[in-house]
């Protein structure tokens, strides 16, 4: 069974993400395990952790939801602030077969204009598919 790491924050469950994890499950059977890393929710020029904590789990609960009514195992955790980071924990634990990586639009993304892309696909021996929110099909790092 196949195994696929998604990552995501701001965009669950968004409609590219959740048309990506639709072909996934099209393909066979697969399982999925999220990972939230957590963004910090800002507040001028400081976050609330409690806070952004909440939202990731929120949003994971969501998306989790989301998943397991389309008839598939899902987990999910929330992670290191870093999304590389927040992989790299997830990977010490569990084999996957792919990583989705879900990202606000360009110019939006603070991950992409921080190319965790690119290095997210160094980072790890696993392919690395990236979404945009606003892009119409997945693209591969």
């Amino acid at each position: 069974m196949k195994t696929c790491l998604v990552v995501a924050n701001q965009t669950l469950p968004g409609v590219p993400l959740a048309d990506t994890v639709r072909e996934r499950i099209a393909t066979g059977e697969c399982t999925f395990h999220v990972v939230v890393p957590l963004t910090p929710v800002p507040h001028g020029a400081v976050w609330e952790e409690r806070e952004s904590t909440e939202a990731a789990r929120g949003r994971l609960a969501a998306f989790l939801g989301v998943l397991r009514n389309q008839g598939v195992e899902a987990a999910g955790e929330i992670g290191d602030r870093d999304p590389i980071q927040a992989v790299r924990d997830v990977l010490r634990t569990k084999v996957v077969d792919e990583i989705i990586l879900s990202t606000l639009p360009p110019g939006a993304s603070r991950w992409l204009q921080m190319d965790i892309p690119s290095r997210l696909a160094r980072a790890v021996d696993v392919p690395v598919t990236v979404i945009s929110e606003e892009a119409t099909a997945p693209t591969r790092a």
